[in-house]
């Protein structure tokens, strides 16, 4: 049974990591989360839940502009083949997560650390991370170096790399 937003903060509170969260009407994509901008600083995220052909399974979370190129990302995260989205009942079933919903916080529900999890390069040059705490009803900032030390307590060795390109880079 996947754990509760109630049950993940618990276990941020155990790990001494403070935690700021709003809760807003569900957001579904990127978009809709922009309609809260200025009222949360620090860096929002997109996560894209992927797998390879020999089902290795991977949750990428880079800044919510930010452009992966699925034909090549496969070369830098170690996939054995290119990457296509993972399914909605394999997102559950390893991070406890429904689309919409789709945060590295959903690492504590991987207790078979079937999923590895990249932080993008870029994202992580923001001081607050904002995540969906487990539900796409509310958003949790997170400090960059704390959500470092979350991963680690469940068990991930997150990969801190440049997988994405900002958007403002593709704009030039």
């Amino acid at each position: 049974m996947p754990k509760t937003p109630d049950e993940l903060f618990a276990f941020l509170d155990e790990l001494g990591i403070t935690v700021k969260t709003v809760k807003h009407p569900p957001l579904f994509t990127v978009a809709d989360s922009q309609a809260l901008r200025g009222e949360i600083v620090g860096g929002h995220t997109k996560n894209l839940f992927l797998k390879d052909k020999k089902d290795n399974f991977f949750l990428l979370t880079v800044e919510e502009d930010a452009v992966v190129d699925l034909k090549t990302v496969h070369t830098l995260i170690g996939a054995a083949s290119r990457v296509s989205f993972g399914k909605p009942d394999k997102l559950m079933e390893y991070l406890g997560l429904l689309p919409g919903s789709v945060s590295a916080l959903g690492a504590i529900n991987d207790t078979e650390k079937k999923v590895k999890i990249i932080l993008d390069e870029g994202l992580m040059r923001h001081d607050i991370i904002n995540v969906h705490p487990l539900t796409n009803e509310a958003t949790t900032s997170i400090g960059r170096d704390d959500l470092v030390r979350f991963l680690r307590a469940t068990g991930h060795q997150p990969k801190i790399m440049a997988v994405a390109t900002p958007a403002d880079a593709l704009a030039q």
